[in-house]
């Protein structure tokens, strides 16, 4: 512990130790005056209803003083942490209206209530994804930023949900990460171990080529990279016009639970915006605790006025009087 004042410290102490002098002396010279009397010194019980109140307002006096001392100390204060990736598939199939206004448009308004609710401990960063994958916002504090990127994605192409967490991994890592050529028997890249990091993909689970999602999810676990998927879609689907063109689309729930649980994961289905919301409430970020330095001046005065309180009401009720 330490005081922002420290002199007045030494005045608490000094004036304290003063007090409880003065009152020795004030009780020594009560007793003498009892025994000139004849009178005999009251037994335990009393002698402790006697000096009770009085010391207990002397305390409370003394953690006054302290308090005008300002004290401080360091505790631990826990806080969630880590780095939270929000890949978001944003290929034709997300334009379909099964999910309120659109897939796409509800995952958007889910993920930016996520980011802003996070604390500056929390770096969020966005990939977009269709047949091929763009980190449109690297991992960071700047949460603004971030609801700004989120806010820029549209509609457009294929889906690859292997290319999504690689480019994932890529802005996790900080660097270009690959599949190795299964062909030529190469061992997978050492990425390192990245247990505070998450993954959370945002698709309907159409995946139309690209790397294989399942290897790709392999790798992330051999990172320590856990991925939660959301299914963003109805599993009835939706139709949806393309250059002209009618097509189908639903949720494809079997490959995004897979993509999952190879990273000790979870798959949640997300049907609008609410469900949506309540996925991101159950991200298990990583908790640490952080050292702070936290002042007591409240916790002092507060204690001192319990204990002048309590000193007052028994005087109060005991002997009729205050002092």
């Amino acid at each position: 512990m330490s005081f922002e004042y420290p002199l007045l410290l030494a005045v608490a102490v000094a004036v304290g130790a003063g007090l409880l002098v003065a009152y020795q002396l004030l009780q020594r010279r009560r007793a003498a005056a009892l025994a000139a009397a004849g009178l005999q010194p009251t037994r335990r019980r009393g002698r402790v209803r006697r000096h009770l109140p009085p010391l207990l307002m002397l305390a409370a006096l003394v953690l006054l003083f302290l308090g005008v001392a300002r004290p401080q100390a360091t505790v631990p204060v826990p806080r969630a942490s880590g780095t939270v990736i929000l890949a978001f598939d944003v290929s034709n199939s997300m334009g379909a209206k099964d999910v309120t206004p659109t897939r796409l448009a509800a995952a958007q308004s889910a993920a930016a209530a996520f980011v802003r609710a996070q604390p500056d401990t929390v770096d969020v960063g966005i990939v977009a994804f269709g047949q091929g994958a763009l980190t449109t916002q690297l991992p960071s504090a700047d949460h603004d930023s971030t609801v700004a990127a989120i806010n820029r994605l549209t509609v457009a192409g294929g889906t690859s949900l292997g290319q999504a967490i690689l480019a994932s991994l890529s802005a996790i890592v900080g660097q270009p990460v690959s599949l190795p050529d299964p062909d030529a028997a190469e061992p997978p890249p050492d990425l390192g171990y990245w247990r505070s990091a998450t993954i959370v993909l945002l698709s309907d689970g159409e995946d139309t080529g690209g790397p294989d999602a399942l290897a790709a999810a392999e790798l992330a676990a051999t990172a320590g990279v856990h991925i939660e998927t959301v299914g963003v879609g109805t599993v009835e689907g939706a139709t949806i016009e393309v250059d002209g063109y009618q097509m189908a689309t639903a949720l494809n729930e079997e490959l995004l639970t897979e993509v999952a649980e190879t990273t000790a994961g979870s798959y949640h289905r997300a049907q609008d915006a609410r469900s949506l919301n309540d996925v991101y409430d159950s991200l298990d970020l990583r908790i640490t605790t952080e050292d702070k330095l936290v002042e007591l001046t409240g916790a002092a005065v507060a204690i001192a006025l319990i204990l002048l309180t309590i000193g007052g009401l028994l005087m109060i009720s005991w002997f009729g009087r205050i002092l």
